[in-house]
């Protein structure tokens, strides 16, 4: 069974930076697609950011775009997310998930295609 914790979540102020990790266990090798996903008080889980197995592939939504970078590396089983400039809007729990498909797009931005999720771990950004 595929599990993911994250870690890393703190408060930080806005204009700060934060790396979260995600570290993978249950098996001998990540899923083929990982990605980070968030969720704000009372708003719907979005997508964040996408990496595919050979990190030749990510995709990151608008608003994170020259702010987050997403990496892996496969031989430590984590995934990871660098998050600079923040602002107050990225405050979310942040979740890490993972599906053994190879990347696209719609595949990479769609929650449901994701079987494995973690626990999540929360990020606030404060004014």
């Amino acid at each position: 069974q595929v599990q993911l914790t994250e870690s890393g979540g703190a408060l930080v102020p806005a204009g700060g930076s934060l790396k979260l990790s995600c570290a993978h266990s249950g098996r001998n090798y990540s899923p083929f697609l990982m990605a980070w996903f968030r969720q704000a008080p009372g708003k719907e889980r979005e997508f964040v950011a996408a990496i595919g197995w050979d990190s030749a592939a990510t995709d990151y939504t608008d608003s994170v775009k020259g702010r987050f970078t997403v990496s892996r590396d496969n031989a430590k089983n984590t995934l990871s997310l660098q998050m600079n400039s923040l602002y107050p809007v990225d405050t979310a729990v942040y979740y890490c998930a993972g599906q053994d498909s190879f990347y696209s797009q719609d595949r990479a931005r769609d929650p449901r295609s994701y079987p494995y999720w973690g626990q999540g771990t929360q990020v606030t950004v404060s004014t």
